[in-house]
């Protein structure tokens, strides 16, 4: 039970810290770690693969023939890609890619969890937004600030400086002595 408790304890700690932001970015992380595995070790289906061909000229880059591991991410209309291999060949950058409903879904999950910071909700809770927004308007405050310290107190001085240029060299080139 002690156990329990400190686990528990540690969690709210976690969460208090840096909030639920924090959850979704370590659910991020773990899909970005499961989904490399995945391509690294090509364990997945060929008809997953979605292909995007791009015409680009690139001088001086040679053909490939075969695929290399590309890693990337990108997004579509709402929809999550990862990159999975890339190859340039004939002027055109042949990318395969991998739709990640993972990533969607938790962005969405992320979406909602902020769409209840805002103050669209239509709940018993308007009565009470009415009564603090009525004491905010209508009921006066006094706010007056003090200064407990003066602070950093850092004086400026101007100078003006001659601007005429002296030398302070002395002539490199030494000429013979002339005869008479």
């Amino acid at each position: 039970m002690k156990r329990f408790l400190s686990i528990a304890f540690i969690v709210l700690l976690f969460l208090n810290t840096i909030g639920y932001y924090g959850v979704f970015v370590g659910l991020y992380h773990r899909n970005d770690v499961a989904m490399n595995n995945v391509f690294d070790s090509d364990n997945y289906s060929g008809l997953q693969l979605i292909t995007i061909k791009i015409p680009v000229s690139i001088p001086y880059l040679f053909d490939q023939t075969d695929f290399e591991r590309a890693q990337g991410e990108f997004q579509h209309e709402g929809e999550f890609y990862r990159l999975v291999k890339q190859r340039y060949a004939k002027d055109t950058l042949t990318v395969l890619c991998v739709k990640d409903d993972t990533h969607k879904k938790i962005d969405r999950a992320l979406k909602d969890y902020v769409r209840t910071f805002g103050d669209n909700h239509n709940d018993s809770k308007s009565t009470l937004k009415i009564t603090v927004n009525f004491l905010k308007d209508y009921l006066p405050q006094a706010l007056s600030i003090y200064t407990v310290s003066p602070g950093w107190v850092y004086s400026l001085q101007h100078n003006s400086f001659f601007r005429t240029l002296i030398p302070a060299f002395t002539a490199s080139i030494i000429h013979p002595p002339e005869r008479a």
